[in-house]
Formats: structure tokens, sequence, C-alpha cells
């Protein structure tokens, strides 16, 4: 089984949920998205795994998010764009597995998909 965090360390639920896949005796491969963006592809395989449109998956009480999306109407082209440029809009923890994946938010969800 491989599985996959899209991790932030700064982040109690998505520490919670790195845990709790520990816990189950699994070892996961760790992306730090932060540090290492998401390619526009990389959000849109994600998006496929979630099965949830692109802005479900974006932070909407960033700065960012207030600051310059907040009161704009966008499609799934444009938040996929500015989520490769603004890798902390994308909602976190992301975890996939295989062809599953969940936004583990509470953390427990991640053990929908393990």
């Amino acid at each position: 089984m491989s599985v996959i965090i899209y991790h932030n360390n700064r982040c109690s639920k998505s520490r919670g949920a790195l845990a709790l896949i520990r816990e189950s005796g699994i070892e996961p491969e760790i992306h730090y998205y932060l540090e290492d963006s998401l390619t526009e592809q990389g959000i849109r395989l994600l998006l496929n795994k979630l099965g949830i449109p692109a802005e479900e998956l974006v932070r909407k009480n960033e700065a960012v998010y207030k600051e310059q999306y907040g009161d704009k109407t966008l499609d799934e082209k444009d938040w996929i764009r500015i989520m490769a440029q603004h890798p902390e809009l994308i909602e976190r923890p992301v975890v996939v597995n295989g062809d599953r994946a969940v936004i583990a938010r509470p953390p427990e969800k991640v053990l929908d998909i393990l």
C-alpha cells in the first residue's frame, strides 16, 4: 500500500492525520506541499481522486484568499492555477491511497481510506 500525505507540519490537523497513519502501521510518503508546490496537473489529479470541484479544496480563511479572490467568481481552471501559484490555499492535509483521497479534517477521516 502506498499512502501519500500532503503535509504541513505547522498544522495540528495535518500532524494528527500523520500520527493516525503511522499508528495504523503505515509509513506514508510525505509531501511538504508548501515547500514543493503541486503543479496544475498534480492538483487536477488530486481533485479527481477526491471527487470534488477545485473550489472545495481552497482554504477560504487564508489572507491571500480574502485579499485577492474572496469577491471573485472563478472557474475550475482559474482555481487550479491559483492553488498552484499559492499552495497555502490548498486545504490540508490531503491523504492519497491509490486512486482514492480524502481531506483529513478531522484527522480521523484518514481512516476511511486506509
